[in-house]
């Protein structure tokens, strides 16, 4: 495994400060943990990996994008299980002049293996058992007392008894909520995808690590509507044979390059859905500059596993803080549409053909409506439609509905369960859900992480790929004077207008700003001298090995594109 260099991230948050990728929100006013401002270079770098995220996962695979609101009402949540479940626990330092809250967790990092799968006990017992300390005061916790916090940002819509709402923790609720929308979108046919990129957030405790812990923060997800009995995908023959270093929960070694197609075989991964989309992972990321070495797929053990999931990986990589999850990668079958189907009493399900009408015997609750009538009165026949819709029950007892958000108990005289035929021309279910989830942000830190680089004398170089690189190109003139300005600037301004960003500079030495452009990750820059003035050439230099090639500024446009997307294989352009 690479050795992880602990003092790394704190050179590239100095170099993202002062370059214009990122920094701390609100500094002026000291600040506030949790939230961090893209400056121009930073916005220029995400959005090109957003972009390519949408190639791979909407466009190559024919998927479609939706935009939602980030305030959501409760009633979503409540259905979904995010006011009940979305918590942590956390412990409070008894120091009075400390008090700083910790997630419990957090605190038995490197003790214990799966410590975010513990309940509040077990953390305690954990705690006691590990004897530990406060890590701003260094006070020792006497009595842990870990406590749930929901991590959800409360707000109102309506500024006077207004309606309880959140802000969206994910971006994935608002996809589930159109379900019945986009599936006819869709042509009633499946799989189909929708993603949804957006800001999500998250009130977390304590937030430290830069950039890896945020409250608020960038999100792509893509939800696959799949037919639970068919999790096949046509594109899987493309990335079969891919070897993807794969962890699995059966796996307690370094994690081990399988293919995709062996991975299935084995049952490491549950199906070909699941394994395109790690595949589609692998690709992306190695795509936007992560190192492959340091990148891994972790899949969940059993107890860390959420109780509707059917398998989940983790995209990993390799960083100062160690190995951060940047992807989960999920079988979630048909839990969250069955949640909001229950609560919201929408049809939410999907619709297979048979070749043939069948007859087919079911066993089904038949309401009574004259029992249900005194009960109930007008909401009688909504009653007998839910009752409709569920299935029978095991015993002779009473049966539990939900209706308007109250729960009602319907007893036995009320319904009878019979089993009936008949005539069938299709299959009617609820769909699964394949969830692939990418924290942009830490994707994007990793991806400078990985991409720093440092020279002899502290000379500092962010080898971005030139996919994302915030500029593609930087054009000077070796120096102000003797016309060679006045000529370096159309030349920028017809790269501009042939697709390239540029970068336009003609202060300092050619030196201070070629380092200029090398901290700030731009792959070639272009550079007017003299001998332009007389024959029409110019001078690439490329960022890594510094070689320099010399062109007619009538083929400029062309060796540049052949550059940019030959950067494998930079040897065969530049002479020895």
């Amino acid at each position: 495994m690479p050795q992880v260099d602990e003092g790394l991230s704190d050179r590239v948050m100095a170099l993202a400060k002062r370059r214009g990728f990122f920094w701390p929100s609100y500094d002026i006013y000291g600040g506030s943990a949790g939230f961090f401002d893209f400056g121009p270079l930073g916005c220029a770098t995400k959005n090109r990996i957003e972009n390519i995220w949408r190639e791979i996962f909407v466009h190559a695979e024919g998927n479609m994008e939706i935009d939602c609101p980030s305030i959501t009402p409760e009633v979503v949540f409540k259905a979904s299980g995010h006011v009940s479940e979305f918590t942590d626990f956390v412990v409070q330092c008894t120091n009075e002049k400390c008090a700083q809250p910790f997630r419990a967790d957090h605190l038995l990092e490197g003790l214990h293996p799966n410590a975010d799968s513990l309940d509040r006990d077990a953390l305690r017992e954990e705690l006691l058992k590990h004897d530990i300390s406060c890590p701003i005061c260094g006070e020792t916790y006497q009595n842990p007392n870990p406590e749930p916090v929901n991590l959800m940002f409360q707000t109102s819509i309506r500024p006077i008894n207004g309606l309880r709402a959140y802000l969206r923790p994910e971006t994935a609720q608002g996809i589930f909520t159109n379900f019945h929308l986009l599936y006819r979108l869709a042509r009633e046919q499946l799989p189909f995808g929708i993603a949804q990129l957006g800001r999500g957030h998250r009130n977390e405790i304590s937030p430290r690590q830069g950039m890896i812990r945020l409250r608020e923060f960038h999100m792509a997800e893509l939800e696959v509507f799949v037919d639970p009995e068919d999790k096949s995908n046509a594109s899987f023959p493309q990335v079969k044979d891919q070897n993807i270093p794969l962890k699995s929960k059966a796996n307690e070694g370094e994690a081990t390059k399988t293919t995709l197609e062996t991975a299935i075989k084995e049952g490491h991964i549950a199906n070909e859905m699941l394994a395109t989309y790690i595949g589609r992972t692998y690709q992306f990321l190695i795509r936007i500059g992560l190192h492959p070495d340091k990148v891994r797929f972790r899949q969940h053990l059993d107890s860390e596993m959420a109780h509707y999931a059917q398998d989940c990986w983790d995209a990993e990589a390799l960083t100062s803080f160690g190995w951060i999850e940047l992807v989960g990668i999920a079988d979630r079958s048909a839990y969250d549409l069955t949640r909001h189907a229950q609560h919201s009493r929408t049809d939410l399900t999907a619709f297979k053909p048979y070749d043939e009408p069948r007859i087919e015997k079911h066993t089904r609750i038949i309401p009574d409506l004259k029992a249900l009538g005194p009960m109930f009165r007008g909401d009688s026949k909504e009653v007998a439609r839910v009752l409709e819709g569920m299935d029978p029950p095991t015993g002779s007892g009473p049966v539990s509905i939900n209706l308007n958000g109250k729960d009602f108990e319907i007893p036995n005289n009320c319904f009878e369960v019979r089993e009936v035929e008949e005539k069938v021309s299709g299959r009617r279910f609820t769909p699964n859900v394949i969830e692939p989830s990418f924290g942009i942000d830490r994707i994007f830190y990793c991806v400078m992480e990985h991409a720093f680089w440092e020279k002899k004398d502290n000379y500092r170089v962010m080898r971005l790929r030139p996919e994302v690189s915030p500029y593609d190109l930087g054009v000077f003139p070796l120096m102000k004077k003797d016309g060679l300005a006045q000529k370096a600037a159309p030349v920028a301004d017809e790269l501009r207008e042939k697709g390239f960003t540029v970068y336009y500079d003609q202060s300092d030495s050619i030196g201070r700003r070629y380092a200029r452009m090398d901290e700030a990750g731009t792959p070639f820059c272009i550079t007017v001298d003299h001998d332009t003035l007389s024959d029409d050439t110019v001078t690439i230099r490329e960022r890594d090995g510094e070689r320099q090639l010399r062109v007619p500024l009538d083929r400029l446009t062309e060796e540049l594109k052949k550059l940019k997307t030959g950067w494998d294989d930079l040897d065969s352009f530049f002479p020895k």
